[in-house]
């Protein structure tokens, strides 16, 4: 090697070694993490949504209400308001209206919700009416399970369905007795939770797993600086807030909620039997195990055929019924037909006719069903085929050990099985033991 080309090399490699800690710090130097954020597979304890409820009316419906004398709930829910207004309607007596409808009122309250701010209201019928299209809901408290009522509901609900109804028939498209209502509840109660005052953080899992919690801590403590993080069980990850962190606990939750980690998972199948779907996990292995799956199919297939006579054949006589005492018997002429179907012709071109006994009808009610005699008939010829198929093209198949989840699902789908007897076949490999994963039906 000439000066010049070792100079080269020794500079070449200077430099490679003077970007190396760019490329690191750049994140090229090595792969991307395949991970996800903690703030994807945990909560905060404490950070939660409440649910509300709460009972109310819809008025203004086109006559798509509820019948008062099939819903005595929605009765006493209009008296109990128009008195409430200093109208009193129980000595009127019977009163009928289908422009009402009792419904039950359903929100969810977002954590940290304050007073004042607007939330979404689902609306539900609960007797008999047919629709709750153009209708408003009165002002209705919703509670929450403590009893308090912690916002108040009022609007025109917007429903995604119709339904149109004639004399023979109707169309129904969607579900029109539910229906919402945008921002249509004020929040009245706050929630009392102060999150920056916690002494400490609880970290729930979504997936309760023993790696995946133990993962959370590590990056806790990592990002800490110091153990501060521990995984109480396979749910609970509770983390002490630090020193420098006392002052600023919602910074301290954003960096958290940031770092990457890696889930781990049991190896799963989920079976879903009424859809035939099945969904397995990255995890599933199976031991060595011989597969072979068939069954016999044997189909039947009914196709009668009918036999028409050709064009100008001579018909059937027809024989009335006979009634009993007063039926003799006679002889007629009818053409003779051939083995061909046409009528049989002499020598000399002349039809040739056969001499045949019948019966001729007498009077009174007929006790002998009719009959026909002689000529061409239109016959139902049956026509059957029966294929028997025993699957004896499919041969027994070998699954290694060990395998992975692609190599499972290619060695499933070499046997030409279908996703219903997949569910077998799984089944099956699990019973004998060979599957390493848990099954859950649907």
């Amino acid at each position: 090697m000439t000066y010049r080309n070792l100079r080269q090399s020794v500079s070449g490699l200077i430099r490679i070694l003077v970007l190396l800690p760019v490329l690191a710090a750049l994140g090229l130097a090595q792969p991307a993490l395949a991970g996800s954020r903690i703030k994807d597979v945990a909560d905060f304890e404490g950070i939660r949504d409440n649910l509300l409820v709460g009972y109310g009316l819809v008025v203004g419906l086109d006559g798509t209400g509820d019948s008062l004398t099939n819903a005595p709930f929605t009765r006493q829910s209009l008296q109990a308001m128009l008195e409430r207004f200093g109208v009193n309607i129980r000595d009127a007596g019977t009163f009928r209206t289908n422009n009402i409808a009792a419904v039950m009122v359903t929100a969810t309250l977002p954590p940290f919700a304050r007073q004042g701010a607007r939330i979404d209201v689902s609306v539900s019928t609960m007797g008999d009416a047919k629709s709750l299209q153009g209708g408003t809901l009165l002002v209705t408290p919703l509670l929450g399970a403590d009893g308090e009522v912690y916002s108040v509901a009022q609007g025109a609900v917007a429903i995604s369905g119709f339904k149109a109804q004639g004399a023979a028939a109707q169309v129904t498209r969607g579900v029109p007795t539910s229906g919402r209502i945008a921002n249509g509840a004020i929040v009245e109660r706050e929630v009392g939770f102060e999150l920056a005052s916690l002494p400490v953080l609880r970290l729930s899992l979504r997936n309760p797993d023993l790696t995946t919690a133990r993962r959370i801590s590590q990056a806790v403590s990592t990002l800490a600086g110091v153990p501060t993080a521990r995984a109480l069980d396979p749910t609970t990850v509770h983390v002490d807030i630090p020193q420098r962190w006392q002052n600023d606990v919602i910074g301290f939750m954003t960096e958290i909620e940031q770092l990457q980690i890696e889930p781990d998972q049991m190896a799963r199948v989920i079976i879903d039997e009424r859809s035939g779907t099945i969904v397995m996990g990255p995890n599933v292995r199976i031991d060595t195990v011989a597969i072979a799956q068939g069954s016999l199919t044997v189909r039947i297939t009914e196709t009668p055929q009918v036999s028409q006579p050709l064009p100008f054949s001579p018909g059937a006589t027809a024989v009335p019924g006979l009634a009993g005492t007063s039926a003799s018997t006679g002889t007629v002429q009818v053409p003779r037909i051939g083995p061909d179907g046409q009528p049989v012709k002499d020598a000399a071109g002349n039809f040739v006719f056969d001499t045949i006994t019948q019966a001729v009808p007498g009077t009174g009610t007929p006790t002998v069903a009719g009959t026909a005699v002689g000529g061409a008939q239109t016959v139902v010829v049956p026509r059957t085929d029966i294929q028997v198929d025993d699957q004896a093209d499919r041969r027994l198949g070998i699954l290694p050990r060990g395998v992975s989840l692609r190599e499972l699902v290619d060695g499933l789908n070499a046997l030409g099985v279908g996703p219903r007897d997949m569910i077998t076949i799984l089944q099956a490999i699990k019973a004998a033991g060979a599957l390493q994963a848990e099954i859950q039906v649907m």
